[in-house]
């Protein structure tokens, strides 16, 4: 018979990785809030605004490309017309003259 190895001593377990970052920001968020000067606020709104303005244009802007090229579009298939065949480039032979 073999001798039985001597078993480890077991660990205590430790918290998952997970859980403890949760603790360390339900810690962070239960803690004192700090106070928000008011001309941060103000700055925000205006920030937000200018951005929400450029966006609005920047929209505008692309949808305006889009129109114009979908009429440039418009326009030259409406003057080279790519459905049809191309002429041909040499008439077909006489027979029967």
């Amino acid at each position: 018979m073999s001798p039985e190895r001597p078993r480890r001593p077991e660990r205590p377990e430790r918290p998952e990785r997970p859980e403890r970052r949760e603790d360390q920001v339900r810690r962070l968020l239960d803690g004192p809030h700090p106070a928000v000067p008011p001309e941060l606020v103000v700055e925000a709104m205006r920030r937000g605004a200018r951005r929400g303005r450029r966006r609005a244009r920047a929209r505008r802007l692309l949808w305006l490309v889009l129109s114009v090229a979908f009429l440039v579009f418009v326009v030259w298939a409406s003057v080279e017309q790519p459905w049809n065949p191309p002429p041909a480039e040499t008439t077909p032979p006489l027979n029967g003259w």
